[in-house]
């Protein structure tokens, strides 16, 4: 819990650049190639076998994203697609972006070590960058992260950690695909003054995979499922913290597991106008209360994603990432 790894942290100097907490665009990739992934399937207890032809899969991915990038633009948030890759190579979780890269606002573009090799496929930092270049986004740097250690320490970008970045504080669930060193180490590099690491277990006893499956933190609320940190110490830490600075929407492990209530993002158009993006599923699990209070932060983007979800095992935070990058001067 805490700096552990990093006794040092809280003595880096500040990060030149500040960090929204919202970001005014996406990447999202289109799922050409979508199909339940064996490898991550080992261990991702959110993914199903629908019991349809493996192309009946595909298609209905790809009007589920179709129509969901189509909803995100017509709300006024800037969506960039990233089209099929021509290497051949089958990249079945490749509508999933936001665990291989992240943007930061002084020009980072981050890379990160993925947990199975089918995943690694993912990474195309040349077609990214040829993409967000055209767009008017400036890259002055690309960052590896992990090299040369990528296949021991893992640490598979948002989906693992949970960013305030206002307050340069991070939010991680220790698991396998978040290793704790890949993670300190990260921070450190970032200027990332404090990390709430912490553990987790579902309903079954399980540790969950991805951090933001469970919690998901906007500019002034944040979801978590806090009966999934089962160590009361680290609990009542993670959940002082966060109300300290966020209205905070307690869920439950059914909200988790059955409806991705914890894999939601508030984003922002360009004129500053909240929204916060999350599947059907995630809307309808919330309660009526619940629901308001997300109201009162921002307009809710309900995106119906049933194939996604259920094969994929994620939903539509997962198929976000995020671009803070600066533009390019006129």
């Amino acid at each position: 819990m805490g700096n552990q790894y990093l006794p040092w942290a809280r003595e880096l100097p500040p990060a030149r650049v500040a960090q929204p907490q919202l970001a005014r665009a996406v990447v999202m990739v289109r799922p050409y190639d979508f199909a339940f992934n064996e490898q991550t399937g080992a261990d991702n207890v959110f993914q199903h076998r629908l019991g349809l032809p493996p192309v009946e899969v595909t298609a209905l991915a790809l009007c589920e994203f179709d129509a969901m990038t189509a909803r995100l633009a017509r709300h006024g948030l800037k969506v960039m697609v990233m089209e099929k890759s021509d290497d051949g190579f089958p990249t079945p979780d490749a509508v999933f972006p936001n665990n291989w890269f992240t943007t930061s606002a002084d020009g980072t573009l981050s890379v990160y070590p993925m947990h199975t090799a089918n995943r690694r496929r993912e990474r195309r930092v040349e077609q990214l960058a040829r993409l967000l270049l055209a767009e008017g986004y400036q890259i002055h740097q690309i960052s590896w992260m992990g090299q040369p250690w990528e296949e021991e320490e893992i640490l598979e970008g948002t989906g693992v950690m949970i960013f305030d970045h206002p307050r340069r504080r991070v939010y991680a669930a220790r698991s396998q695909r978040c290793h704790p060193l890949a993670l300190y180490r990260y921070a450190r590099l970032r200027g990332i003054e404090d990390v709430q690491l912490f553990d987790t277990a579902d309903s079954r006893g399980v540790p969950i995979y991805h951090t933001n499956v469970m919690m998901s933190v906007g500019r002034e609320f944040a979801v978590i499922c806090g009966d999934s940190l089962h160590l009361a110490e680290q609990r009542k830490q993670v959940l002082e913290t966060l109300r300290a600075t966020h209205e905070v929407i307690d869920i439950s492990h059914e909200q988790v597991e059955k409806h991705f209530c914890g894999n939601i993002l508030q984003l922002e158009t360009a004129d500053g106008t909240p929204l916060i993006a999350m599947s059907e599923s995630a809307w309808k699990g919330f309660t009526p209360a619940q629901q308001a209070l997300l109201e009162k932060h921002g307009q809710p983007v309900i995106n119906p994603i049933p194939t996604i979800e259920a094969v994929g095992g994620g939903s539509c935070r997962c198929m976000l990432a995020e671009i803070f990058l600066p533009r390019a001067e006129a």
